[in-house]
């Protein structure tokens, strides 16, 4: 038996991690546009080339040409195991490491987890398809999702929306016939016992169905919300805590929003699954919410990994204001900026989303946002209308706030603001300050905030180059290695993107990861290079999730429990490219390679040239045996079939080979 750390603290400890954080206890990290760069801690340089992607949760050196994540960086730096940097990060984030052999019982509790996942899919394919195609889907649920509010088909699509049929016991009852298990639907909360008859009924029967993904795309849990008016019936009722599903670990529709968050560099917080929706659809897509339930560090820290700047819309007329400000407290300790939009009565996001249209709603947020510790002050005074015991409270409430602020320089603007909107002499918050952090965090601050202009620190804002299409030289000479160096690459980078192919006198649409696993599945072949396999197997299992044309999550990649994996995939996705078109090219208009032109050249010549390598191997063993004395009649016979055979293969591969060059 071997000694392990069990997956679910490992994803913990990926989740727990900053990388900036991290690497800037070995470095000194200047931002750089949305990266930090500094002088690489692995080789002697004076011009910076190291570089950390805390979107990404990676670092690349592009002077010695090492990466890899926050946990490989340890490895490297500390010349240290596996094993060794996660109880190191995990010591760090407070996550509690029990090191043990891996026993059958816990081989049986990772195969439950995947059974769970398996499930959940399919749960979801189930009630999506009763959405659109049962009578009572149609009437009951799609009514509610296009008319009460507003979704268009592709919408309800694209979240995985659904209906779970009113008859108690349908869903278990299909998911048995299906071949699942009853301890799955029991786990994962799908189905309840019942008392009376110890049999299986639905958890979300006659609910309509929001699926929560986590962060890789993967469906986790179910939110079911009735469309009963009886107030004796939750109006939400959830999947309960499982292996796979932990509430404060998952922000809904952080994988739906995940890129816009990075390409603006910050994220809108809301409350429900509809206001995400109805966002979304009307074109804002940096959108998340904590689903009801109280703010937690995990999810706040899970959103750090993307943006350091939070947007929370309240409702016109939310009366959840004050007890939601202790969440933005924790946000504050994470060290992230907040500001608040406070809607006009009485709308919420999901009323506001459907009447406005993108821009105008990206034009509200950006007039009427206001820092958060200046709403609070306004929103704490106009309580206290000059009564002094109220405004020694509301002081008292502020100091809680700025106090949790880890940057000093930040604390120290804040409490400026805060003396000039309360009338309060700034001298007697910098004490009460520095003794509410000194009981709470140790931290020991004196008259750091009388030297706060001179300690001023200007942050270096680098531009960010436009990333460049990736265009490399494989001829056929180029070996097995490279070759599978070049598909894992187009897959990694390009795998969801489509390119069009001529075929005889017909052009033909092409999707490059299609086109990868159906030539290479054709003939079974398996890539040789242990860590290129692992990264196609990995890919595409969550291809066949996911379907056609849609991103597979990097993230799968850069945070795989396998170190080689990790280190690879961010070699790959950060190498130079070896060919750049210049500026001068372009300005006497000769012709530079776009895009789909270098994938519908590249992919289908490097999966040929690949398999010229692998018949070329095949043929050359076959030759080997057949040289051996001592062969049988049949043995002999077998073997000069299949040289025939492969030899044809080869003919062909050449001729298509010989088109493509062409």
């Amino acid at each position: 038996m071997q000694i392990m750390i069990d997956r679910e603290t490992i994803d913990r400890i990926y989740a727990a991690a900053n990388i900036v954080d991290i690497v800037g206890d070995y470095v000194t990290l200047k931002r750089a546009g949305t990266n930090y760069k500094a002088c690489c801690p692995f080789h002697n340089e004076k011009t910076p080339s190291f570089v950390v992607s805390p979107a990404k949760g990676l670092f690349k050196c592009f002077g010695c040409g090492k990466g890899g994540n926050a946990v490989t960086f340890l490895m490297e730096h500390e010349r240290i195991t596996y094993p060794e940097a996660l109880k190191m990060v995990a010591k760090r984030y407070g996550i509690e490491v029990h090191e043990k052999e891996l026993s059958p019982e816990e081989e049986q509790r990772h195969d439950d987890r995947e059974s769970m996942f398996t499930l959940n899919s399919w749960a979801q394919e189930y009630f999506a398809n009763y959405l659109h195609n049962n009578s009572e889907g149609l009437s009951v649920g799609m009514s509610y999702f296009r008319q009460k509010r507003g979704m268009s088909d592709a919408t309800i699509r694209k979240f995985g929306l659904g209906f779970c049929p009113a008859k108690g016991d349908q869903m278990s009852q299909d998911a048995l016939k299906a071949g699942y298990k009853e301890q799955y639907l029991l786990s994962t909360g799908l189905s309840l016992r019942s008392e009376r008859n110890n049999g299986l009924y639905d958890r979300f029967r006659d609910r309509v169905m929001f699926p929560i993904h986590n962060i890789s795309g993967r469906v986790v849990g179910f939110g079911g919300r009735t469309l009963r008016t009886d107030k004796q019936v939750a109006k939400y009722q959830n999947s309960p805590e499982s292996e796979i599903y932990s509430k404060k670990h998952e922000l809904y529709g952080l994988y739906f929003a995940k890129k816009a968050i990075q390409q603006m560099d910050y994220a809108i917080m809301v409350e429900g699954y509809t206001d995400v929706i109805s966002m979304h659809q009307s074109g804002v897509e940096n959108v998340v919410a904590s689903s009801g339930t109280s703010l937690t560090t995990e999810q706040i820290r899970l959103l750090a990994r993307f943006t350091r700047n939070i947007t929370v819309i309240y409702d016109g007329d939310s009366a959840g204001i004050h007890a939601s400000l202790r969440g933005i407290d924790m946000i504050l300790k994470e060290g992230l900026n907040v500001r608040v939009v406070l809607l006009p009565e009485p709308e919420d996001p999901d009323s506001f989303a459907r009447s406005h249209t993108a821009d105008e709603l990206q034009q509200f947020i950006t007039e009427n946002e206001q820092d958060f510790l200046a709403f609070k002050a306004k929103l704490l005074l106009k309580e206290a209308q000059g009564d002094p015991i109220k405004k020694a409270s509301l002081i008292s409430d502020m100091v809680q706030s700025v106090a949790q602020i880890p940057d000093p320089i930040q604390r120290a603007v804040y409490i400026k603001e805060c003396a000039h909107t309360m009338d309060v002499d700034e001298n007697i918050l910098i004490s009460e300050v520095a003794r509410k952090r000194l009981s709470t965090t140790g931290d020991r601050e004196t008259d750091e905030f009388l030297r706060r202009q001179a300690n001023r620190v200007q942050q270096e804002t680098v531009a960010t180059a436009p990333e460049v299409i990736y265009q490399k030289q494989i001829t056929a000479g180029s070996g097995t290695d490279t070759l599978e160096h070049e598909l894992v690459k187009y897959l990694l980078k390009y795998g969801h993107r489509s390119f069009d192919f001529k075929e005889g006198a017909n052009m033909v649409s092409c999707n490059v990861a299609d086109v990868i696993f159906t030539e290479l599945g054709a003939d079974n072949i398996v890539f040789r290079n242990k860590t290129y396999a692992k990264i196609m197997e990995t890919y595409h299992e969550k291809w066949l999730e996911t379907g056609i044309g849609v991103e597979v999550p990097l993230h799968l990649f850069i945070s795989h429990e396998d170190p080689d994996v990790c280190n690879t995939t961010v070699n790959l996705l950060t190498e130079e490219d070896n060919y750049v078109p210049s500026q001068l090219w372009m300005k006497k208009d000769i012709h530079v390679e776009s895009e789909a032109e270098m994938l519908a050249t590249g992919v289908p010549k490097a999966v040929t040239l690949y398999k010229s390598k692998v018949v070329e191997e095949i043929i050359k063993q076959l030759q080997e045996k057949l040289s051996q004395p001592d062969l049988s009649e049949e043995e002999q016979e077998d073997l000069l079939k299949r040289f025939t055979n492969y030899n044809k293969v080869k003919v062909a591969i050449s001729q298509k080979l010989k088109r493509l060059i062409l």
